[in-house]
């Protein structure tokens, strides 16, 4: 497993893509940074992290040809990696928000970005950055941010978040391998932020309204019990949940 670390760069996501262009690499290959100047997160938000506190990382994947239809069970595959890590810490209440953000309560302590690379129409590899909060304990304006030194009071090794992390990445990813499909979901939908609980969504008219998360289709959308029990999907650029 090749693991470079540097001090400061604008995104390990777009550092790793760079190299992934220019050279071979072996799956695994990991870029960590204990500064990033641009990191960003879903829906091209900035990612916020105290230099050399935090792990900030990306992770070079090959896809051995999983189909466009089935690209949703990546981030269900990574967000459950991380889950499964973080409760080797005993970080209580863990939950993932959809699409892939992992909560404590319902504070975020860690995200995802995945970035995939086609070639000749087919997903060739992806790279998967991750922006987790391990010691950090002041953010600022970030309200609803918490990280594993709050959660514990213990401060953590960074490295060995980071090769714990990995190894049950590399377990999650058998699972992808062998077309656990149908488990892989069930396990996603069962630590869903909010499931079967009553809250509150935004549209991209930005009008609010209320429904029950019911999980998640095959292609990665939201499931919504409405009022007359009408129920409907929704992409990540149609809604946000509020909480």
């Amino acid at each position: 497993m090749r693991i470079i670390k540097l001090d400061a760069i604008d995104s390990t996501n777009a550092y790793l893509k760079q190299i992934s262009s220019a050279e071979t690499l072996e799956d695994y290959t990991v870029i960590t940074a204990k500064q990033q100047t641009n990191g960003r997160g879903q829906m091209g938000k900035h990612w916020h992290s105290k230099a050399g506190e935090n792990l900030t990382f990306s992770v070079f994947k090959r896809l051995n040809g999983l189909s466009f239809s089935n690209q949703f069970y990546l981030s269900i595959v990574i967000a459950l990696a991380l889950h499964k890590t973080l409760t080797l810490y005993n970080v209580p209440n863990l939950f993932v928000k959809w699409p892939n953000d992992i909560l404590s309560a319902n504070k975020k302590i860690a995200g995802i970005l995945i970035e995939n690379v086609v070639k000749q129409n087919k997903l060739d590899y992806c790279i998967i950055g991750i922006g987790l909060n391990v010691n950090q304990t002041i953010f600022n304006d970030l309200s609803k941010a918490t990280s594993l030194k709050i959660c514990s009071g213990k401060v953590f090794d960074l490295d060995e978040i980071l090769l714990k992390f990995l190894v049950v990445l590399k377990d999650s990813f058998k699972k992808l391998e062998t077309n656990a499909f149908e488990a892989l979901k069930a396990d996603y939908e069962s630590k869903l932020f909010r499931k079967n609980k009553p809250s509150t969504f935004k549209n991209a008219e930005g009008l609010l309204f209320s429904g029950f998360i019911k999980g998640i289709s095959s292609n990665g959308n939201l499931v919504i019990l409405l009022e007359d029990e009408v129920i409907e999907e929704y992409s990540l650029n149609e809604i946000t949940l509020l909480y």
